[in-house]
């Protein structure tokens, strides 16, 4: 198998007649002609290197060539795992029970540890719908809970049966987690993946509605765990 060609403008490959310097360290050493430069890099035993070449004139830096190849590679490495993220989602309930509740968000804790975002869905049944400020309150509660791991992308609004908001996850070293003792099930049939360029996914299909048997009082949001 043949190698990929290395299109590296450099040295004696580079084209422009004059460029403008960057020192080993970033220091700016004014424009000169490409032949110069290349003549002072190798007073340093280093490489010149076209680092911007649509820049009038180009930009041309110093580097140690072998060293400057690697830290590139690795920054590209790193932009295509964050590239890579994706919006996982949880669905909670009006009624969802503190167990399941503490569940859910040790899975959401997860995923934003993951450094994916997590889309949250509370979906209403039959008579919750005209109960909606539960689930708002129901959702502010998990912002609360997930402060230490996640920010909110988007905040809590009405998608049809639904409440919907968006966390991200918070830079590694300021996550604190809160759920991190609970076991999470390995089955996941309630957590989906939506597409990370919408921010949406399609709700769940909701349950046929069923009138509440007369004297249901209203729900309550789960109990703090």
């Amino acid at each position: 198998m043949s190698r990929r060609r290395d299109m590296t403008r450099r040295n004696e490959r580079i084209r422009a007649p004059r460029v403008r310097l960057l020192a080993p360290n970033g220091d700016q050493l004014g424009i000169m002609s490409s032949r110069q430069a290349v003549a002072k890099a190798k007073e340093m035993g280093l490489d010149l290197v076209e680092i911007a070449a649509q820049a009038d004139p180009p930009v041309c830096k110093i580097v140690d060539y072998g060293k400057w190849k690697y830290e590139q590679a690795k920054l590209k490495k790193g932009q295509k795992a964050s590239s890579a993220t994706r919006l996982k989602e949880i669905k909670l309930r009006v009624r969802t029970e503190p167990h399941d509740y503490n569940i859910k968000l040790a899975r959401a804790e997860k995923f934003l540890d993951d450094g994916h975002k997590v889309r949250v869905q509370l979906q209403f049944r039959g008579r919750e719908n005209a109960h909606r400020e539960i689930g708002f309150d129901v959702m502010r509660r998990a912002i609360t809970d997930l402060e230490t791991m996640g920010q909110v992308d988007q905040q809590p609004r009405l998608a049809g049966r639904a409440i919907v908001m968006v966390l991200s996850p918070l830079p590694e070293q300021k996550r604190k987690p809160k759920f991190n003792h609970i076991d999470v099930p390995e089955e996941e049939e309630e957590v989906g993946e939506s597409s990370p360029e919408t921010g949406d996914a399609s709700p769940e299909t909701p349950e046929q509605e069923t009138g509440d048997e007369p004297g249901t009082q209203p729900p309550t949001p789960p109990s703090a765990p």
